[in-house]
């Protein structure tokens, strides 16, 4: 690996160390029906966030609810020492991409057969801090 290359990484490296985030990997949901509750939470307070997932009908809104607890929990073993409630914290980003799709066959009338395409997910979620004059309130 070249010089530059290397520093690059290592820059990289030592960011994600500051930073709290959770991934979730191949969640068996379209990517669409995800986005929709990952926009519920876009840019709101964790408590507010929290609130809003689990009082949410939608089946995806459990394990963004879940995904949003680990990245508080990772935030937590960074930051020892540091009460959650004074932190501000808020989902600075959260962004949903398309996984691997399972293609099926269902058969069809005259011998013939239909794709069904069973899609899934990545979903990536990132806490941040802020000053409490900067939190928007709704």
């Amino acid at each position: 690996m070249g010089s530059r290359k290397q520093q690059r990484a290592q820059k990289i490296k030592e960011e994600k160390k500051n930073k709290a985030f959770a991934v979730l990997r191949n969640c068996p949901t379209s990517p669409r029906k995800m986005r929709l509750v990952a926009d519920l939470v876009r840019g709101e307070e964790v408590n507010k966030a929290l609130d809003t997932l689990k009082f949410s009908s939608k089946e995806a809104s459990r394990k963004v609810e879940k995904l949003l607890l680990s990245a508080i929990s990772n935030w937590q073993v960074k930051n020892e020492g540091v009460r959650i409630e004074d932190s501000h914290l808020i989902v600075k980003e959260i962004f949903v991409d398309q996984a691997r799709t399972l293609k099926r066959l269902r058969p069809a009338p005259q011998g013939r057969a239909h794709r069904i395409r069973k899609r899934s997910n990545h979903v990536t979620l990132v806490l941040d801090k802020v000053e409490p004059a900067e939190i928007n309130i709704k």
